[in-house]
């Protein structure tokens, strides 16, 4: 290597080293937070960029904070820096809070921030209210007439709930449980209808933000409409099932009545049937008797003029029988 370009290699070699100590040793921000009366070591801003913290982060953030009269130190925000947090939205929040007297401090912000909760909007809603629609709710009263009725929720953030505290699903779900509690206990929808606010202060006294991330200020019903006559609807079906149980019933007995009345022909064709085959077997009983003597002619005569009168008297006894045409067919006979 030629001699004189020594001299040259370390004038750059000097140059790189002095850009590189530069980056390394933040010196315009700690100049910058000396002016603005933040007291921070220029080794300390080293040692975050070698633990990989932004040193600008922490120190904007250190001057923001102590412009707005906080007392936070760069351990604080760098620790929640490395913990994920977002360390702007957490020194907005807590100025934010400081100027509306909001009682909030940095580790309450953090754990906030930490639990995916935006602490800054947290602290608008506290300041600023916010009001919450409720879907229509229905609800029927001892009447048995249906009333939907809206409200609107007016909630503020409670600070101290925000960690672990339930949403705004669970306030609706509540202010609507209290609405078709409330409804359904009145003795008729015209109770409702004339005093709205009833449904108001009910609910409000029950509490329903307990445990919960806000704080209820006010329920506002909106709107009631009516709805259908649920209580006729039920008696209209209740009489359409009980008709078809009715009738299902008589089915049934008719089936039976049918079933009984086959029985019984059944049962008489049997008896027909033996009362055949018994007069059948009376010829046969008559010609064996003349065979071994137990019967003679007279007796047949007698038997033959008894079966005679009973015909007689048998045609007799039917419905619209003449009686002066039998008694003179007998006797002709």
């Amino acid at each position: 290597m030629d001699p004189s370009f020594t001299p040259i290699l370390m004038i750059v070699g000097a140059i790189v080293a002095f850009f590189i100590l530069l980056y390394l040793l933040p010196v315009n921000l700690w100049f910058t937070a000396q002016l603005s009366g933040v007291r921070v070591n220029l080794l300390n801003l080293l040692l975050m960029r070698l633990r990989k913290v932004s040193p600008a982060l922490v120190t904007n953030a250190m001057i923001t904070s102590t412009k707005a009269g906080l007392n936070i130190s760069s351990n604080e925000i760098e620790t929640h820096f490395l913990a994920g947090g977002n360390v702007n939205n957490v020194i907005k929040a807590l100025i934010s809070a400081d100027k509306a007297n909001i009682p909030l401090d940095f580790k309450l912000a953090t754990a906030i921030d930490l639990a995916g909760r935006d602490v800054f909007d947290a602290v608008q809603l506290s300041v600023n209210p916010r009001v919450i629609n409720t879907p229509p709710v229905a609800a029927v009263a001892k009447d048995g007439i249906q009333l939907i009725a809206k409200a609107r929720v007016t909630v503020r953030a409670n600070i101290n709930q925000l960690v672990g505290g339930a949403g705004e699903e669970t306030i609706l779900a509540r202010v609507g449980e209290g609405i078709v509690t409330t409804i359904g206990s009145a003795l008729n929808h015209k109770e409702v209808l004339e005093n709205p606010d009833r449904i108001s202060k009910t609910v409000l006294a029950k509490g329903l933000d307990s445990g919960t991330a806000f704080e209820i200020l006010s329920i506002d019903i909106a709107d009631i409409d009516i709805g259908e006559n649920v209580g006729a609807k039920l008696q209209t079906d209740q009489a359409e099932a009980d008709l078809k149980v009715a009738n299902a019933r008589a089915e049934e007995r008719r089936a039976m009545a049918v079933a009984s009345e086959q029985e019984m022909r059944s049962k008489a064709q049997e008896a027909r049937a033996k009362v055949i085959e018994a007069e059948a077997q009376v010829p046969l009983a008559m010609a064996e008797a003349f065979r071994n003597g137990n019967l003679g002619v007279m007796d047949y005569y007698k038997m033959q003029n008894i079966q005679a009168d009973t015909d007689m008297r048998g045609s007799i006894a039917k419905p619209g029988g003449d009686t002066s045409k039998g008694g003179e067919g007998d006797r002709k006979k």
